[in-house]
């Protein structure tokens, strides 16, 4: 069992990016900490620190429920984009272990699925 992250288009063959629960958290983690915070010290993630307290372009995309809730709109989309890219540039020059490289690709992914949703003005989907 997992998520789907997709284009709001209604179109199965459109590029998708999918984690297991478990992936997807560590996924968010470790954007998290690139952008200089502990997700789990934030509220909703077991801590009490509010994100008002957090400068991040990626808010929307770390503070999402894992299973339903909203779309993100392309807007939201245009927003984390360049962020994501920048990040995973960084973890690309660090090298790193099997799960940084996973996490690169899986990036990498969702930077494609972004790129779509903005081109298409389509929300993403979180299925």
């Amino acid at each position: 069992m997992g998520l789907v992250l997709c284009p709001g288009d209604g179109d199965n063959s459109s590029p998708d990016v999918s984690w297991s629960y478990s992936g997807f958290a560590a996924f968010r983690r470790c954007l998290a900490a690139a952008d200089g915070f502990v997700l789990s010290e934030m509220s909703g993630f077991g801590g009490e620190r509010p994100w008002s307290e957090v400068s991040t372009v990626l808010e929307p995309l770390l503070d999402h429920p894992d299973a339903g809730g909203d779309d993100l709109s392309p807007s939201d989309c245009a927003v984390i984009l360049p962020r994501l890219e920048a990040i995973t540039d960084q973890w690309a020059r660090e090298g790193g272990d099997q799960v940084l490289q996973q996490h690169i690709a899986d990036a990498r992914q969702l930077a494609g699925v972004l790129r779509l949703c903005i081109e298409e003005e389509v929300p993403l989907s979180f299925l």
